[in-house]
């Protein structure tokens, strides 16, 4: 693997760290309106729940059958 290509995974990590760390501000956001009466644990508590169960995406975000990882050859 050549610099480049290391550099260009890095900046793609990056990118993604950075949407995770958007959408879960987006949650929050969400949660204080519906929950306003919430302390901000009781909220990131809300969050970390979810993070974890995320209702609607049990088996992840895509299409399709689940399967397993690493995929078997």
């Amino acid at each position: 693997m050549t610099q480049d290509d290391r550099d260009l995974v890095a900046r793609r990590l990056r990118i993604a760290f950075e949407l995770f760390e958007a959408g879960c501000e987006i949650m929050m956001q969400n949660l204080r309106r519906r929950h306003p009466a919430m302390t901000p644990d009781e909220l990131q508590r809300k969050l970390t729940d979810w993070l974890q169960e995320r209702p609607g995406a049990e088996h992840g975000d895509a299409p399709g059958p689940v399967g397993s990882w690493p995929r078997t050859a």
